[in-house]
């Protein structure tokens, strides 16, 4: 290996360094408590290591919010596997919600917050590559579902874009913990029924 070549290692260990810090006191601490100040505590290096490779909290947040799409696309990705569309995207739908409620501070940073999307506005590159390729696979599966006979004259776009932030809804709302004061008779379980109900429906297009 060439000098260049393992010193370019270590700037890419430094910098996953770097954002994985960042995503475990986003965990302990939450979004808006975590500093540039404290992620280099956290990694015992200087505030000005940090900044040499991000210019500020935006830019870790959008990168931490691509980690986290392409983590969600691998899962998606995978799911291609499965030969029958509809139980293709009967899947996608749990997937998504399991890693929504064991991700529940990333996923916020991935769908709720500005920063990220103003990172990109910033650099002018309006081009959110992950979201696109993440929606591609749901896109794809409506798609496919369409091909079998299923979803008769709709939309294939603005119907992968309905599953999807209905999905979506029911993620945030349990997240932050909406389900919980609407005295439904079971708030344990009612985000999993709804989804089941939400499948019967689709199921008859």
């Amino acid at each position: 290996m060439s000098i260049s070549e393992r010193k370019q290692q270590e700037k890419e260990a430094l910098r996953l360094l770097i954002l994985n810090g960042a995503k475990k006191l986003f965990v302990e601490k939450g979004i808006d408590q975590t500093t540039i100040r404290n992620i280099a505590d956290k990694i015992n290096y200087s505030v000005g290591t940090v900044y040499v490779y991000f210019k500020d909290k935006n830019a870790i947040l959008h990168d931490l919010h691509s980690i986290g799409f392409k983590e969600l696309g691998g899962y998606f990705k995978e799911l291609l596997s499965i030969e029958d569309p509809m139980q293709r995207i009967r899947k996608m739908g749990i997937i998504y919600m399991k890693f929504a409620l064991e991700n529940s501070e990333m996923y916020d940073l991935m769908f709720n917050l500005r920063a990220p999307m103003e990172y990109l506005e910033n650099t002018d590159n309006d081009l959110w590559s992950e979201g696109n390729e993440t929606f591609g696979y749901v896109k794809k599966t409506v798609e496919d579902c369409m091909s079998r006979g299923h979803f008769k004259n709709h939309n294939s776009e603005a119907l992968a874009f309905m599953i999807w932030s209905l999905v979506h809804g029911m993620c945030s709302l349990e997240i932050r913990q909406r389900t919980k004061g609407l005295k439904f008779s079971s708030p344990d379980t009612i985000m999993t029924e709804g989804y089941n109900e939400f499948l019967i429906m689709i199921e008859k297009l």
